[in-house]
């Protein structure tokens, strides 16, 4: 990806900064771990921030309880075996299919936003050598609490190429994901949206 490379000029003096904010001497890695940290949470609140100005929180709220209602009328209708039930249940699946769309196309709203500056940050990061061959240690119990050998091994499907990192280590977009997942759900809480995200 050649024709991006103008890209590396913009960002290395915004981002390589970062990646040297705390550096330890006896850790070479540190630095670049603490400004993936910094990156992902940066990330993570201007994605919740575009959730929390582009989706009315409120009617997404309702439209969720009307979405639960309808699935609950369908189970008891199913469970009943009445007729009359689920023609009534059937009768409102063309609403229901509505609601499925609105929530669906108010879900791809800050994605929209978000999208190319994320993409373009991604480039960047795989493509720094403080950052693509650093690992994180992870407790052995963390590990496996994180399915972090079961997300490897999908990975070596995608990246059969991948970089090998010592055992109960993630790479740096493990990290970044780990990170992202975390700092979201606090994002998220502090804003006072529902669910949590990337």
């Amino acid at each position: 990806m050649a024709g991006f490379d103008f890209l590396n000029s913009i960002l290395d003096p915004i981002l390589n900064p970062l990646l040297t904010l705390f550096s330890d001497p006896n850790n070479p890695m540190f630095g670049a771990i603490f400004g993936v940290f910094i990156i992902a949470t940066i990330i993570a609140f201007f994605i919740t921030l575009a959730n929390k100005l582009l989706v009315d929180q409120d009617r997404l709220k309702s439209v969720q309880g009307e979405m639960k209602e309808y699935q609950q009328e369908m189970m008891k209708a199913q469970k009943s075996g009445d007729p009359k039930a689920m023609k009534a249940v059937q009768e409102k699946q063309a609403d229901f299919m509505k609601l499925q769309k609105e929530m669906m196309m108010n879900s791809f709203k800050p994605m929209i936003v978000t999208f190319i500056p994320i993409i373009i940050i991604f480039y960047w990061m795989a493509g720094n050598p403080l950052i693509n061959q650093f690992y994180v240690q992870l407790p052995t119990f963390g590990y496996y609490v994180f399915l972090v050998p079961f997300f490897q091994w999908l990975a070596a499907f995608f990246y059969p190429v991948g970089a090998v990192t010592p055992f109960a280590t993630i790479s740096w977009l493990g990290w970044y994901i780990l990170v992202s997942f975390a700092m979201s759900m606090v994002f998220r809480k502090f804003l006072g949206l529902k669910s949590g995200g990337m």
